[in-house]
């Protein structure tokens, strides 16, 4: 389930320098794909506060409202920056409620890409309440083989069972097998049942 901040957006906002929200102000006039890769140029990538960049946060309150097609556009047509604003996004309940399951197609590409920041990224809220458990497991199972640590993930390790177990485990006897080490932090699921 996604958390339940109803006030998620606007304290995203309020996070903004007064410069970037005058900006803001006046994109939100403008068609989605025009204001949204202008974002980084018009406010900065400074960091705001955890886990937020002035860009990731202008842009991921210009998603607030719109409509899936038009988020599923500017993630395709994005470069790496605008499709890591576009996942970050997701996380902010205003905007995964709007969307429901119809941003699953971003979440699935992501987990396709082998850009490691991509693929954490699509593993969060969003992810743990709407994508179905064999992605899911799938997708646990690619952080394991791109070494992406699976503190990441959101929903773990909640979203653990028998299935993806024997996955971690099929992964941990080949490594082992060809003398190589099993990652520290897949050992903790190998040893705690479910």
């Amino acid at each position: 389930m996604m958390p339940d901040v109803s006030n998620q957006a606007t304290e995203l906002e309020l996070l903004l320098p007064a410069s970037a929200r005058v900006w803001l102000a006046e994109a939100r006039r403008q068609p989605l794909a025009t204001a949204f890769p202008a974002a980084a140029r018009k406010v900065g990538r400074a960091r705001l506060g955890p886990g937020w960049s002035a860009d990731q946060a202008t842009r991921a309150l210009l998603l607030v409202g719109a409509p899936a097609s038009e988020v599923q556009d500017v993630y395709r047509y994005g470069d790496a920056a605008e499709k890591l604003a576009v996942l970050h996004a997701l996380s902010v309940a205003d905007i995964a409620d709007g969307l429901q399951e119809q941003a699953l197609p971003i979440i699935e590409d992501a987990i396709r890409t082998n850009d490691k920041r991509l693929l954490a990224a699509a593993l969060g809220p969003y992810a743990t309440q709407y994508l179905p458990q064999p992605a899911f497991r799938q997708a646990v199972l690619k952080c394991v083989f791109a070494n992406v640590p699976l503190a990441v993930v959101d929903g773990l390790p909640k979203r653990v069972d028998q299935e993806l177990i024997r996955m971690m485990s099929d992964f941990a006897t080949e490594r082992s097998a060809a003398g190589r080490d099993i990652p520290a932090d897949l050992e903790a699921y190998l040893t705690s049942p479910p």
